[in-house]
């Protein structure tokens, strides 16, 4: 099958399922390949950050996540044992116009999805990647397709398009959704709990899933990557009454897991490409940088990946080969400081060093506050402490 006027994209995750809903839109003709039998998320919750709701916006989505996810104002953390705070950063007030928007991965998912469908992009299920050469897509038990004007590569940390090796993190999380209990917790702000750093847990309101009115929580709780089967074998009894014991608001979220498979155990790693594109095939999303999920970035990098690649091409008018340097030029920087960012924050809360959880809590904490460092963790959340990407079309 041959498709040379044709824009192939691996993966229908975030980053995909963006860019082909912008190409499309843009003019561009576009075919999604996805592994599974139908298209579906993996994870939890997650939280789209303001730049990341901005793309969403460019693309027609935005009213449709607003619906479904949730507003978030602040991020809030405590020690378990003293109860003093250890992280407070504000968007900006209630109201205000800068806020987080906690969602659903499947809620996501679907308006995104229907962003691309609706464009115009074909969605063709089914058909695992196995590899590219001279442009043209190989799968797994199936005939290959291409070549193709240029694919993209969304396939996430297991692409096998990517050559990228990333260093595992000591580090990782248990994830599950919930129904929002009877609570005093707030439903604008994601909540922390932390012993030392070797203890996370933590509550984030998602709203709701598509065709239902029920408010959900993603809940998560930090674990070492080894030791998942561990957690298993203690059984869920004991995880609740030790959850419990850490932060008794807690509680009526873990009620409601029963099984140990009801919590999804991730595990994140660190890396990037050095060189992001080449033969064809350009690399977004977790196939081309990945970092732990301390700063809630992960969804936005994606997004953000997704909106500069359509930029480049826009801005290169024809020429797909500096396209692709244009983009990898235009989210270089911005990429690298949210990772070292991203990797100097981690150990402090996940990690098993008795000195940074110290000086989290009595050195950074406390300057977190002098003025103007609150504005400036702000806007690292928000991620646009710098330029997500330098071409023309972000400033238009």
């Amino acid at each position: 099958m041959t498709q040379n006027d044709h824009i192939a994209i691996v993966g229908a995750g975030i980053g995909g399922l963006a860019a082909a809903a912008a190409l499309a839109q843009a003019g561009y003709r576009i075919v999604i390949y996805d592994q599974f039998d139908q298209a579906r998320p993996v994870g939890s919750g997650l939280v789209i950050q303001p730049v990341g709701l901005n793309v969403l916006r460019h693309i027609g989505a935005g009213d449709a996540a607003l619906a479904l996810g949730t507003r978030i104002h602040r991020m809030l953390g405590h020690e378990a044992r003293g109860g003093h705070r250890v992280l407070d950063v504000h968007y900006d007030r209630p109201g205000g116009a800068r806020f987080g928007l906690g969602i659903h991965r499947a809620a996501l998912f679907q308006v995104l999805l229907d962003a691309a469908i609706n464009a115009g992009a074909e969605l063709v299920t089914g058909h695992r990647v196995t590899g590219q050469q001279n442009r043209k897509l190989s799968f797994s038990g199936r005939q290959d397709a291409g070549p193709f004007r240029m694919i993209i590569d969304a396939g996430g940390a297991s692409s096998p398009l990517s050559q990228m090796r990333a260093r595992p993190l000591g580090y990782g999380a248990l994830w599950a959704t919930v129904d929002w209990p009877e609570t005093n917790l707030p439903r604008d702000e994601l909540r922390q709990i932390y012993r030392k750093a070797s203890h996370m847990l933590g509550v984030l309101p998602v709203g709701t899933l598509p065709g239902s009115t029920t408010q959900k929580a993603a809940i998560f709780w930090s674990l070492p990557s080894s030791s998942y089967q561990d957690w298993c074998h203690r059984g869920i009894v004991q995880w609740q009454t030790e959850a419990a014991a850490l932060w008794p608001d807690y509680a009526a979220f873990a009620q409601q897991i029963t099984m140990p498979d009801r919590m999804t155990m991730a595990r994140y790693s660190h890396g990037t490409l050095r060189k992001p594109w080449g033969d064809g095939v350009v690399h977004i999303g977790d196939s081309a940088h990945r970092a732990s999920p301390q700063l809630g970035q992960g969804a936005n990098m994606a997004l953000l990946d997704a909106w500069a690649l359509v930029a480049a091409l826009q801005e290169a008018g024809g020429d797909d080969d500096h396209a692709m340097k244009l983009y990898a030029s235009a989210r270089r920087w911005h990429v690298r400081v949210y990772q070292a960012m991203s990797w100097a924050f981690t150990p402090q809360y996940q990690s098993d060093s008795r000195v940074l959880p110290l000086l989290r809590d009595r050195l950074f904490f406390p300057m977190s506050l002098v003025p103007p460092i609150p504005g400036i963790l702000s806007r690292l959340v928000c991620g646009d402490l710098l330029p997500s990407n330098g071409l023309r079309r972000e400033r238009d």
